[in-house]
């Protein structure tokens, strides 16, 4: 998808359709990071730390419950 930078005033705005907006699970209240390493530019969304405690929470569970499954699988 090509798109372009639109006037906002002083500034120049990138607008997201809807769809690409449902897929993230994003909507205008959502904090974005901006970054960039000079030749691309990163938006990520920004997610609630406690969501992504407990899935980590979730994940240390399951590696410590199934650990040789989870061995046959990745091999």
């Amino acid at each position: 998808m090509i798109k372009t930078l639109t006037k906002h005033g002083n500034s120049l705005a990138l607008v997201i359709e809807k769809p690409v907006l449902e897929l993230l699970g994003v909507d205008a209240a959502t904090p974005f990071e901006v970054s960039t390493d000079g030749q691309v530019l990163i938006l990520s969304p920004v997610r609630e730390t406690g969501r992504q405690d407990a899935f980590q929470a979730a994940l240390e569970k399951v590696n410590a419950r199934y650990p040789k499954a989870l061995k046959k699988l990745s091999e």
